[in-house]
């Protein structure tokens, strides 16, 4: 069931890119376990940082070079004492862990959802 209708306005609100995984870190002060990702988002973006709760499907070493899509006009948010300026997305399974979204073939780093 969709939960709710929105415009096309909206939807381009969402600014969501695609972005190479730099680097992958343990993330002990989270509640949930997690890690830290640094995701380069091209030369209009660099490189930002996210924190994801995805160490059931994913080993550090999985992640570094991926491409994931993240939204990138949040606003920066603390958690614990990592300020995350971007939020990976995905998909539970059916246990409630993370899939990653990627992309199916190598895009620029920066590219935006269409």
């Amino acid at each position: 069931m969709v939960e709710e209708l929105i415009s096309w306005g909206d939807f381009e609100k969402v600014d969501l890119r695609v972005g190479t995984v730099l680097a992958v870190e343990d993330f002990p002060k989270a509640r949930r376990p997690a890690y830290q990702l640094t995701i380069d988002f091209g030369d209009e973006l660099g490189v930002l940082k996210s924190s994801a709760q995805i160490t059931v499907h994913y080993s550090k070493s999985d992640l570094v070079g991926k491409q994931v899509v993240a939204v990138v006009n949040f606003p920066r948010k603390q958690i614990a004492n990592f300020m995350s300026e971007c939020l990976v997305t995905g998909f539970e399974d059916a246990n409630g862990d993370i899939i990653l979204t990627t992309v199916e073939r190598h895009v620029p780093n920066g590219s935006k959802l269409k």
